[in-house]
C-alpha cells in the first residue's frame, strides 16, 4: 500500500504551523492569517466543438488584511480546490516578504488548455470573468488576477476587455488585472519577471561567503552550474538571464517530453529553436538524453531549479538529489515530507514565496501605472538625460579631454520603463532576502530559509492586524 502524502494545502499549513511556533503571537491572531477568508467554486457552461461542457473553475481569496487581494490564474487539469487554496496561501505569505500591498488570492480552471481552440479559450476566459464580476470578485481596489501556469497576457486582456465591458466609464478599470499586452496598458519587463527576479535572488544568496562556505561552494553565481526543471516562463527566464547575465553554466534541462544532459553547457535559445523544430528537447546537438523525464533533477549540480509544477521533489527522488542549492521557481516543488530528507543532507532550499515573487512585483508596478496613467519615465526620462550630459560637458570643459561617443551614450542615458522596473525588481529581492536571513541568522532555532521567510511574512502580516486594533 503507497504513503499517502500531506495535500499541497496541508504542506502550506505545515510549514505555517512550524513558523508560527517562532512568532510569539497570539493564537486567534494566528489562526486568522492561516486561514482562507473566501472560495468561491463555479460551474458554468460553455459550448465548445457544438457541444455545451460544464467548466469547474475557483477564485480564492486568502487573505483581506491588504486590498486588493492579488494572484494569478491557472488553467491546468490538476486545478482543484485543495490547489488554489494553497496557491492563495502562499500569495499572501509572498506579497508580505516582498513588501507588496496586496492580500493572497489564486484561480483556477480546470481545462487543458491544448485541447481548445483560441476561440474557445476565450469563450471559457470571458465567461470566467463575468462569474468573477456578478460576485464582485475582480476589481482594482477588490481583486486582481495575473497570469499563471496556461494562461499568459492573451488571456489577460481577454479580462481586461470584459471587465471594461461590465464597467464602462470605469477611470482605473485597467488596473483589474495585470501582465497585460505592453499595448493594452501592460508594463515593460512584466513577461520576463519571475524568471529574472530568480536571477536577482540567486545572485544576492550566493554573494555571502559564509553561506556559501558551509554547502562547498565559493562566493558568487559566476561560473556555477545549474540544471532547470521546465521550460515554460519561468524556467526559460531564468536560465537564459542567468547563462548571460551571471555567467552560469546550464548543464540540463527536463521537460514534458523528457530530460537532457550536456556537461559543457546548453545554450538556451538553441535549444528553444531544437524544440520548436522538432517538437522535443530530445536529440539536442552534444546532449545526452536521459532515460526518464525525471532524471535531470538528480544530476549533480550547484542550483536546481524546479520551475514546473507542485510536488516535484518527492520522499521517493529526494534522497538522490544532488543539487547544493535548489531555487523554487514553481510554486512548491519540494514535496514536505521530503524537505526534511533535502536539509539533512545540507542542501540550501531557497522557498518559492520569496524566489519567485519577481512576478506580483512587476504586476505591484504594473497596477501602480494603470492607476497613475502615465508609463514610468516618461515625466523625468530626457530632463535626467540633459542633466547627465550637461555635468559631461562641464568635466570636458574643465579637465579638457573628450568622451567618446560610447562611453557619452553610456553615462547620459536616462532611464526608461524597462530600466525602473527592472531596477525596482533588483531592489525588492535583495532587500527581501536581506530581511529573510537576518531572521534566520538572529534566530539559532529556525533551522531552514523557509521558516525564516514564513515567520518575516508572518511578523508583516501581524502589524496590520494590530494597526487595526482587533488583536492586543
Amino acid at each position: 500500500m503507497s504513503q499517502k502524502h500531506p495535500s499541497f494545502f496541508q504542506s502550506v499549513e505545515r510549514n505555517f504551523d512550524r513558523a508560527a511556533a517562532h512568532t510569539g503571537l497570539p493564537k486567534g491572531l494566528l489562526e486568522q492569517i492561516k486561514v482562507c477568508n473566501a472560495v468561491y467554486q463555479m460551474r458554468f457552461p460553455v459550448k465548445i466543438g457544438g457541444e455545451v461542457q460544464v467548466i469547474e473553475a475557483y477564485r480564492v481569496q486568502h487573505s483581506h488584511h491588504r486590498l486588493p487581494t492579488k494572484g494569478g490564474i491557472r488553467y491546468a487539469m490538476s486545478v482543484n480546490q485543495d490547489e488554489v487554496m494553497a496557491l492563495a496561501a502562499l500569495m499572501t505569505y509572498k506579497c508580505a516578504i516582498v513588501d507588496v500591498p496586496f492580500g493572497g488570492a489564486k484561480g483556477g480552471i480546470k481545462i487543458n488548455p491544448r485541447q481548445f481552440s483560441e476561440y474557445e479559450l476565450e469563450k471559457v476566459t470571458r465567461r470566467y470573468t463575468t462569474e468573477l464580476i456578478r460576485k464582485n470578485f475582480i476589481g482594482p481596489g477588490i481583486d486582481v488576477p495575473a497570469p499563471d501556469y496556461g494562461t499568459g497576457a492573451r488571456e489577460m486582456a481577454w479580462i481586461l476587455d470584459t471587465y471594461q465591458t461590465f464597467k464602462h466609464g470605469e477611470i482605473d478599470a485597467a488596473g483589474c488585472v495585470t501582465g497585460k499586452p505592453v499595448s493594452q496598458n501592460g508594463i515593460r519587463g512584466r513577461t520576463e519577471a519571475t524568471g529574472r527576479g530568480v536571477f536577482y535572488a540567486l545572485r544576492e544568496v550566493m554573494s555571502f561567503e559564509d553561506d556559501m562556505k558551509k554547502l562547498g561552494l565559493t562566493k558568487g553565481i559566476a561560473g556555477k552550474t545549474m540544471v532547470v526543471q521546465g521550460l515554460g516562463n519561468v524556467g526559460y527566464y531564468a536560465a537564459k538571464i542567468s547563462t548571460t547575465e551571471g555567467d552560469v553554466k546550464l548543464i540540463g534541462v527536463a521537460e514534458y517530453e523528457g530530460s537532457i544532459h550536456k556537461p559543457d553547457g546548453i545554450d538556451v535559445d538553441a535549444l528553444m529553436k531544437h524544440r520548436k523544430e522538432t517538437g522535443s528537447i530530445l536529440n539536442f546537438p552534444g546532449a545526452t538524453n536521459l532515460p526518464k523525464r525525471e532524471d535531470a533533477l538528480e544530476l549533480e549540480c550547484d542550483i536546481l531549479v524546479p520551475a514546473a509544477l507542485e510536488n516535484q521533489i518527492t520522499p521517493e527522488n529526494a534522497p538522490r538529489i544532488k543539487a547544493k542549492i535548489i531555487a523554487e521557481a514553481a510554486n512548491g516543488p519540494v514535496m514536505a515530507d521530503a524537505e526534511e530528507t533535502l536539509l539533512k543532507k545540507g542542501i540550501m532550499i531557497i522557498p518559492d514565496m520569496y524566489i519567485n515573487a519577481g512576478g506580483v512585483t512587476v504586476s505591484y508596478f504594473e497596477w501602480l501605472k494603470n492607476l497613475s496613467h502615465m508609463r514610468f519615465g516618461r515625466m523625468e526620462k530626457r530632463f535626467n538625460s540633459n542633466t547627465y550630459e550637461n555635468l559631461v560637458s562641464t568635466v570636458e570643459r574643465l579637465t579638457g579631454k573628450v568622451i567618446g561617443p560610447k562611453e557619452r551614450s553610456i553615462l547620459t542615458r536616462g532611464a526608461d520603463e524597462i530600466d525602473l522596473v527592472n531596477s525596482g525588481l533588483e531592489e525588492t529581492m535583495i532587500e527581501a532576502y536581506r530581511q529573510i536571513r537576518d531572521v534566520y541568522v538572529s534566530n539559532p532555532d529556525i533551522k531552514d530559509m523557509r521558516t525564516a521567510a514564513f515567520v518575516s511574512a508572518l511578523n508583516k502580516i501581524s502589524s496590520d492586524y494590530m494597526a487595526l486594533g482587533i488583536f492586543p
